[in-house]
Protein backbone atom coordinates (compact mmCIF):
# COMPACT_ATOMS: atom_id res chain seq x y z
CA UNK A 1 0.00 0.00 0.00
CA UNK A 2 0.99 3.30 -0.92
CA UNK A 3 0.38 6.68 1.27
CA UNK A 4 -1.77 7.93 -2.01
CA UNK A 5 -3.82 4.56 -1.40
CA UNK A 6 -5.47 5.89 1.92
CA UNK A 7 -9.01 7.63 2.11
CA UNK A 8 -8.16 10.70 4.09
CA UNK A 9 -11.89 10.75 4.87
CA UNK A 10 -11.88 7.48 6.35
CA UNK A 11 -11.48 7.00 10.46
CA UNK A 12 -8.07 4.59 11.11
CA UNK A 13 -6.85 2.77 13.90
CA UNK A 14 -3.53 2.01 15.59
CA UNK A 15 -4.19 -1.61 14.30
CA UNK A 16 -4.23 0.10 10.90
CA UNK A 17 -1.08 2.07 11.61
CA UNK A 18 0.35 -1.14 12.56
CA UNK A 19 0.50 -2.60 8.83
CA UNK A 20 1.28 0.80 6.88
CA UNK A 21 4.97 0.35 5.31
CA UNK A 22 5.44 3.49 3.62
CA UNK A 23 7.70 5.95 4.47
CA UNK A 24 5.67 8.76 4.87
CA UNK A 25 5.68 9.73 8.80
CA UNK A 26 2.11 10.58 9.84
CA UNK A 27 0.19 10.94 13.42
CA UNK A 28 -3.29 9.82 13.87
CA UNK A 29 -5.80 11.74 15.97
CA UNK A 30 -9.25 10.29 16.66
CA UNK A 31 -8.99 8.66 13.96
CA UNK A 32 -7.68 11.21 10.91
CA UNK A 33 -4.61 10.94 9.30
CA UNK A 34 -2.30 13.97 9.76
CA UNK A 35 0.76 13.90 7.77
CA UNK A 36 4.02 15.13 9.25
CA UNK A 37 5.67 17.95 8.21
CA UNK A 38 8.90 16.70 5.81
CA UNK A 39 12.51 16.66 7.68
CA UNK A 40 12.52 19.49 10.21
CA UNK A 41 14.54 22.80 9.89
CA UNK A 42 17.98 23.10 11.61
CA UNK A 43 16.23 25.24 14.08
CA UNK A 44 13.06 23.10 14.78
CA UNK A 45 15.90 20.18 15.48
CA UNK A 46 18.39 22.81 17.06
CA UNK A 47 15.93 23.52 19.92
CA UNK A 48 14.61 20.07 20.52
CA UNK A 49 18.16 18.69 21.06
CA UNK A 50 18.57 21.46 23.75
CA UNK A 51 15.75 20.93 25.36
CA UNK A 52 15.68 16.96 25.23
CA UNK A 53 19.22 17.83 26.70
CA UNK A 54 17.92 19.84 29.95
CA UNK A 55 15.25 17.43 30.29
CA UNK A 56 17.66 14.70 29.90
CA UNK A 57 20.37 15.88 32.77
CA UNK A 58 17.34 17.01 35.24
CA UNK A 59 15.98 13.37 35.31
CA UNK A 60 19.44 11.66 35.26
CA UNK A 61 19.08 9.17 37.80
CA UNK A 62 15.04 10.05 38.50
CA UNK A 63 11.91 7.82 37.87
CA UNK A 64 11.11 9.35 34.57
CA UNK A 65 12.40 8.97 30.98
CA UNK A 66 12.85 11.77 28.52
CA UNK A 67 12.27 10.37 24.58
CA UNK A 68 12.48 12.50 21.44
CA UNK A 69 10.34 12.62 18.14
CA UNK A 70 10.20 9.88 16.90
CA UNK A 71 8.36 8.01 19.57
CA UNK A 72 5.02 6.52 19.38
CA UNK A 73 2.52 7.57 21.77
CA UNK A 74 -1.01 6.03 21.60
CA UNK A 75 -3.38 7.91 23.54
CA UNK A 76 -6.27 5.74 25.29
CA UNK A 77 -9.77 6.62 25.47
CA UNK A 78 -11.78 2.93 26.58
CA UNK A 79 -9.29 0.16 25.64
CA UNK A 80 -5.68 -0.74 25.49
CA UNK A 81 -6.33 -2.81 22.39
CA UNK A 82 -4.72 -1.84 18.96
CA UNK A 83 -7.79 -1.87 16.88
CA UNK A 84 -9.59 0.89 19.60
CA UNK A 85 -7.01 3.17 19.97
CA UNK A 86 -7.82 5.70 17.58
CA UNK A 87 -5.08 8.64 18.43
CA UNK A 88 -1.65 7.61 18.05
CA UNK A 89 1.27 11.26 18.02
CA UNK A 90 4.75 11.83 17.83
CA UNK A 91 5.39 14.41 20.32
CA UNK A 92 9.00 16.11 19.42
CA UNK A 93 9.45 15.30 23.35
CA UNK A 94 8.04 14.08 25.79
CA UNK A 95 8.28 13.01 29.59
CA UNK A 96 6.92 9.69 31.09
CA UNK A 97 7.06 9.47 35.23
CA UNK A 98 4.64 6.40 34.69
CA UNK A 99 7.37 3.80 33.40
CA UNK A 100 4.57 1.14 33.43
CA UNK A 101 3.17 2.85 30.05
CA UNK A 102 6.43 2.13 28.48
CA UNK A 103 6.49 -0.77 25.75
CA UNK A 104 8.35 -1.41 23.26
CA UNK A 105 6.30 0.28 20.67
CA UNK A 106 6.35 3.48 23.02
CA UNK A 107 4.14 4.79 24.95
CA UNK A 108 0.66 3.33 26.23
CA UNK A 109 -1.22 6.33 27.79
CA UNK A 110 -0.26 9.89 28.95
CA UNK A 111 2.97 11.33 28.95
CA UNK A 112 3.37 13.58 32.05
CA UNK A 113 5.04 16.12 29.48
CA UNK A 114 4.17 17.17 25.84
CA UNK A 115 6.30 19.44 24.40
CA UNK A 116 5.35 20.75 20.50
CA UNK A 117 7.76 22.99 18.70
CA UNK A 118 6.26 24.33 15.67
CA UNK A 119 7.60 24.57 12.50
CA UNK A 120 5.70 26.34 9.00
CA UNK A 121 4.11 22.78 7.92
CA UNK A 122 1.60 23.09 11.74
CA UNK A 123 -1.50 23.99 11.21
CA UNK A 124 -4.18 25.67 14.11
CA UNK A 125 -6.44 22.47 13.48
CA UNK A 126 -4.13 20.34 13.88
CA UNK A 127 -2.67 22.22 17.14
CA UNK A 128 -5.93 22.14 18.14
CA UNK A 129 -7.12 18.69 17.87
CA UNK A 130 -3.93 18.06 19.73
CA UNK A 131 -4.85 20.28 22.89
CA UNK A 132 -8.36 18.51 22.47
CA UNK A 133 -6.75 14.66 23.35
CA UNK A 134 -3.97 16.12 25.62
CA UNK A 135 -6.30 17.33 27.72
CA UNK A 136 -8.52 14.56 27.30
CA UNK A 137 -5.71 12.01 27.96
CA UNK A 138 -4.89 13.69 31.30
CA UNK A 139 -1.05 14.95 30.29
CA UNK A 140 0.07 17.55 33.26
CA UNK A 141 1.71 19.86 31.02
CA UNK A 142 1.40 20.99 27.10
CA UNK A 143 4.71 22.65 26.05
CA UNK A 144 4.24 24.75 22.91
CA UNK A 145 7.78 26.21 21.76
CA UNK A 146 7.43 28.59 18.64
CA UNK A 147 10.69 28.77 16.89
CA UNK A 148 10.24 31.61 14.57
CA UNK A 149 8.48 34.05 17.27
CA UNK A 150 10.94 32.67 19.98
CA UNK A 151 8.35 32.40 22.29
CA UNK A 152 7.42 29.46 25.08
CA UNK A 153 4.03 28.73 26.08
CA UNK A 154 2.60 25.78 28.89
CA UNK A 155 -0.87 24.61 29.45
CA UNK A 156 -1.43 22.95 33.00
CA UNK A 157 -3.83 21.04 33.46
CA UNK A 158 -6.53 21.97 36.29
CA UNK A 159 -7.50 19.06 39.31
CA UNK A 160 -10.88 19.29 37.15
CA UNK A 161 -8.93 17.60 34.28
CA UNK A 162 -8.84 21.02 32.04
CA UNK A 163 -5.60 22.84 30.84
CA UNK A 164 -5.05 26.14 32.24
CA UNK A 165 -2.90 28.85 30.35
CA UNK A 166 0.51 30.15 31.31
CA UNK A 167 2.23 33.21 30.96
CA UNK A 168 3.71 33.49 27.64
CA UNK A 169 7.79 33.05 27.85
CA UNK A 170 10.47 34.52 26.08
CA UNK A 171 14.07 35.49 26.12
CA UNK A 172 15.35 36.64 30.18
CA UNK A 173 12.84 34.08 31.40
CA UNK A 174 13.49 30.65 32.84
CA UNK A 175 11.02 27.31 32.48
CA UNK A 176 9.97 25.53 35.64
CA UNK A 177 7.96 22.47 36.19
CA UNK A 178 5.77 21.12 39.07
CA UNK A 179 6.53 17.98 37.66
CA UNK A 180 10.44 18.40 37.82
CA UNK A 181 11.83 19.58 40.77
CA UNK A 182 14.65 21.85 40.33
CA UNK A 183 14.15 21.75 36.84
CA UNK A 184 15.20 25.28 35.07
CA UNK A 185 15.23 25.53 31.48
CA UNK A 186 16.88 29.21 30.17
CA UNK A 187 14.98 30.47 26.92
CA UNK A 188 17.75 32.86 26.68
CA UNK A 189 20.12 29.81 25.80
CA UNK A 190 17.14 27.22 24.19
CA UNK A 191 16.89 30.40 21.12
CA UNK A 192 20.45 31.02 21.22
CA UNK A 193 21.71 31.18 17.59
CA UNK A 194 23.53 28.18 17.79
CA UNK A 195 24.31 25.27 19.88
CA UNK A 196 27.08 27.18 22.15
CA UNK A 197 26.30 30.83 20.77
CA UNK A 198 24.44 33.35 21.93
CA UNK A 199 20.60 34.70 21.41
CA UNK A 200 19.98 36.95 18.70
Amino acid sequence: MQFSDLDLNKTYTYADYLKWTFDERLELIKGKIFPMSPAPAEIHQRISHKVNLALGNNLYGKPCAVYAAPFDVRLILKSKKDKEIITVLQPDICVICDLSKIDDRGCLGAPDIVVEILSPGNNKKELKNKYEVYEEAGVKEFWIIHPQEKTFFKYVLDEAGKFMPTNLLTFGDEVTSSILPGFALNLDEVFADRLGGTSS
